[in-house]
């Protein structure tokens, strides 16, 4: 009984820790709200949001359909520092990622034959900055979990110009709910 104690404890332990944040000295964790996060650790460098629909009851006399609000926020801790992206769901911590290493200066570390695809879209603008121009495509997608009930996203498909100022070519990057798919140089 007593090393069962024990073993659940620090599963306790190692759980709750596997999805914290720290910023200086205070701790930030999935339930906590938006404000709180951006007191503890000041603006995000990107935010990338996008609605949605959940539909309870869907196809009967009584249907609700609540719109959902998603945040995505990217933060920047230097280039000895893992990135993080924190995905907030009304107001409300979802989930945390760890990403590459940061940046020491936004924009700054653009290569023109890197190759970026699976790179999200706060990474692309921490290494290249914002696009000269951004065009996007959103579609619906509708997933039924169960019966009686749907959940409506947004596909988002972007397309994002880099422009090199002097170069021939310039940048198309493809982004799909906000992960590069596809690059390639058009002539200008």
């Amino acid at each position: 009984m007593g090393s069962r104690w024990w073993v659940g404890a620090l599963l306790l332990v190692a759980s709750s820790g596997a999805f914290a944040m720290r910023c200086g000295t205070r701790l930030i964790v999935g339930g906590d709200r938006d404000f709180q996060v951006r007191e503890r650790c000041g603006a995000p460098f990107w935010i990338d949001d996008y609605v949605g629909v959940d539909v309870l009851g869907a196809r009967t006399p009584l249907e609700r359909q609540i719109d959902v609000q998603f945040e995505v926020w990217y933060f920047n801790f230097g280039p000895r520092q893992l990135m993080r992206r924190l995905v907030f769901r009304d107001g409300v911590l979802q989930r945390e990622e760890t990403l590459g290493y940061g940046v020491r200066e936004l924009g700054g570390d653009c290569p023109a034959d890197a190759l970026w695809n699976g790179l999200s879209s706060g990474e692309l603008v921490a290494r290249c900055g914002q696009p000269a121009s951004r065009r996007s495509r959103p579609t619906t997608v509708v997933r039924r979990p169960g019966p009686r009930h749907e959940l409506w996203r947004e596909e988002r498909r972007e397309e994002w110009v880099y422009d090199d100022g002097d170069a021939p070519r310039v940048r198309l990057v493809h982004l799909l709910d906000g992960r590069v798919t596809a690059i390639e140089r058009l002539a200008r």
